[in-house]
């Protein structure tokens, strides 16, 4: 064979091996097949991504936190009650003689003071707070002031004292209440804030009972507090009526 046909059969040689090899269709691998499939398998757990992984104990990753909502509110203010709240709690312990509610309320240094008219003295009875539950049932005779128009001294067991001076009338349900305000007008002068110097009172007060007296029947009841760390605290239980 010549030179001339060597060379034909050796290009029909490369169009051969060229063609060959254009049908040849690479078969994709394993790897290749399972990072290509994105389709949910059967168990219906999610396929693992590039943008949100889940770990191998099949858990959901926690991409995001948020502060749990809480069951009981947030204390912003202080627990301590108002005036009128605390002379409430004073009245209803009054009502049915509980010392003990009373006793809680009850300035525990100064103590509580009763005075039988307007007018506050050094003189009337004063009790602490671990005094007052033992007055109950007691046969013990205090000195308690001087009746007004006679000067007769008042001397009383706790028990006739609180029915007379005390709790009188029915002051949990009273036709007038006012803070450090007098209802009740009478000859006594009302000297709670001289003798008790930056309290406040809250007065419980009927304007009479029978109208034949025309108003001279008239009561009231004043409960003095002193406030100490934002809390009011019992100092004085003052009666009033009509004196002469």
């Amino acid at each position: 064979m010549n030179r001339k046909s060597q060379l034909v059969v050796f290009m029909i040689l490369v169009l051969l091996s060229a063609c060959s090899k254009a049908e040849v269709v690479e078969e994709p691998t394993l790897e290749a097949t399972v990072a290509n499939d994105t389709t949910e398998p059967e168990t219906g757990y999610p396929i693992a991504t590039e943008t949100e992984a889940v770990p191998e104990t099949g858990y959901p990753v926690i991409t995001e936190t948020q502060s749990p909502a809480t069951a009981y509110p947030v204390e912003t203010e202080s627990g301590a009650v108002d005036l009128e709240t605390a002379a409430a709690q004073v009245i209803n312990a009054l009502a049915v003689k509980d010392m003990a509610a009373l006793v809680e309320i009850v300035h525990p240094e100064m103590g509580l003071r009763f005075s039988p008219y307007g007018f506050v003295r050094e003189e009337h009875q004063v009790f602490m707070p671990g005094e007052l539950a033992s007055l109950v049932g007691s046969d013990q005779v205090y000195t308690w002031g001087a009746y007004d128009g006679t000067g007769d001294p008042i001397e009383l067991t706790f028990d006739d004292y609180y029915q007379e001076f005390v709790y009188s009338s029915n002051f949990t349900n009273p036709e007038q209440m006012a803070v450090n305000e007098r209802l009740g007008q009478g000859n006594s002068i009302n000297n709670i804030g001289e003798f008790y110097p930056g309290t406040s009172f809250v007065e419980y007060h009927f304007s009479g009972f029978d109208e034949q007296y025309e108003g001279m029947d008239w009561e009231s009841l004043r409960l003095v507090f002193v406030q100490e760390d934002g809390a009011w605290w019992l100092v004085g239980i003052v009666h009033d009526e009509w004196t002469i």
